[in-house]
């Protein structure tokens, strides 16, 4: 797929937090953009888990790309998938065997699971990426009750009614807790035959407390919050297994039919395709400028990429933190463009962390000001709010929130896709 290009050429490959913002900043720069991703959609990922945990409908985080970018004629959108990069000739190179080429090439790939080479556990251990991946967890969860509600042999009931959560993370936080309200709130009265507040939802932690990345207080709360919920955590013991029947954990199985991935992630290809240096996650060890090494002109922003923050410590992989990624190096490129030659290393502006525990609690540590319990879910859901795209979707999610707080009742509560009905 060549095309003639007329001034620059810049190749975006995703449509994630940090390509979109270069694209966004890029605007009026004078150059040619094409945008390569694998789905026509951009997604707000920090509330992925609540479309698996049936609070809201896929379309009230999703946006279709070309719609977004409609106004932009300096934009090119291409529906296709990267497999590599001529760096020689300046290309790259596309699934169906096409190549687009490119003056300054910007990789903001973002991440997948990672079992920590255990591949073999993810049919049994699902990961939370992707819209597909979201609604195939949901799928399990509504699955499970629908299974027990006809299973007569108690201890394949218990199973059945087992929800195992891996990684006690921001994600696994989320996820737990929100399964919690599911069978406790959402699903009251539904069933004759169990009783939903009966299922048993476990987070399992490597370390000894969830939310490491928070303060200790912020994470202790957490933890208090997550067991009123009626979670159980298990701290200090990584799982050794996963297969169809559970999970072990310290020696012993925990017979679970639904297990859910949240433990860690891994980088896309960027470093293979580049023949670069990568960390035991993947990740692209970028230069100070965010570019590959020896590769002046290909940046890698995002969770594609290892960026130093000093003393050991690494920028993170959220969306504020690929956004800032992207309008710097939206600047890197206009400043090359009118002759600079050097630019000042990237420097990234923590603003905070949040994490939310159901639908009355959460955490906010933004450094000068800590929160937590109602407070912070409030703020939470204000600031998610705000990064929505659209006054449209910012008012939907807004409504749906207030129901489920309302009433505790979920909408988002359709099995679909087949497959696994019995």
């Amino acid at each position: 797929m060549k095309a003639e290009t007329k001034g620059h050429h810049v190749v975006v490959i995703g449509a994630g937090f940090g390509g979109l913002q270069l694209i966004s900043s890029l605007r009026g720069a004078g150059v040619k953009i094409t945008l390569i991703d694998q789905r026509n959609h951009h997604l707000f990922q920090p509330l992925l888990y609540q479309v698996a945990t049936t609070s809201l409908a896929t379309s009230e985080i999703a946006w279709p790309v070309r719609h977004l970018l409609r106004a932009r004629k300096d934009v090119t959108t291409l529906l296709a998938t990267a497999t590599g990069i001529d760096s020689h000739a300046k290309e790259v190179q596309l699934a169906d065997g096409g190549t687009v080429p490119y003056d300054t090439l910007v990789i903001a790939t973002g991440a997948r699971h990672a079992y920590f080479g255990h591949d073999e556990w993810e049919p049994f251990a699902p990961g939370l990426k992707t819209i597909e991946d979201a609604t195939a967890i949901r799928r399990r969860i509504l699955l499970a009750f629908e299974r027990a509600e006809r299973e007569r042999d108690a201890d394949k009931r218990c199973a059945l009614l087992t929800f195992v959560v891996i990684g006690g993370g921001p994600t696994g936080v989320e996820l737990a807790g929100t399964i919690a309200e599911l069978a406790r709130d959402t699903l009251k009265g539904e069933f004759r035959n169990i009783d939903p507040a009966k299922a048993r939802i476990v987070l399992v932690e490597a370390t000894d407390r969830v939310l490491a990345n928070f303060r200790p207080e912020l994470s202790a709360y957490a933890g208090r919050a997550l067991e009123k919920l009626g979670v159980e955590l298990k701290f200090g013991h990584p799982v050794t297994d996963v297969d169809a029947e559970g999970v072990m954990i310290d020696g012993a199985k925990l017979p679970a039919s639904t297990v859910l991935w949240a433990a860690g992630v891994a980088a896309s290809p960027a470093a293979e395709w580049l023949g670069t240096a990568a960390d035991r996650a993947g990740r692209v060890i970028v230069e100070p400028d965010l570019t590959a090494p020896g590769e002046p002109n290909v940046f890698v922003i995002g969770d594609t990429a290892h960026v130093s923050r000093g003393e050991g410590a690494l920028v993170p992989g959220v969306a504020p933190a690929a956004k800032q990624q992207g309008r710097y190096v939206a600047g890197v490129i206009k400043a090359r463009l009118k002759g600079a030659t050097a630019s000042k290393p990237f420097v990234y502006k923590n603003q905070g962390d949040l994490a939310t525990i159901g639908k009355r609690a959460a955490v906010v540590d933004f450094g000068w000001m800590k929160l937590k319990g109602w407070p912070a879910w409030w703020l939470w859901g204000i600031a998610h709010i705000y990064f929505l795209i659209g006054l449209r979707y910012r008012l939907a999610v807004a409504l749906s929130w207030l129901w489920i707080y309302a009433s505790g009742q979920r909408s988002a509560r359709l099995i679909t896709q087949g497959g696994e009905r019995e």
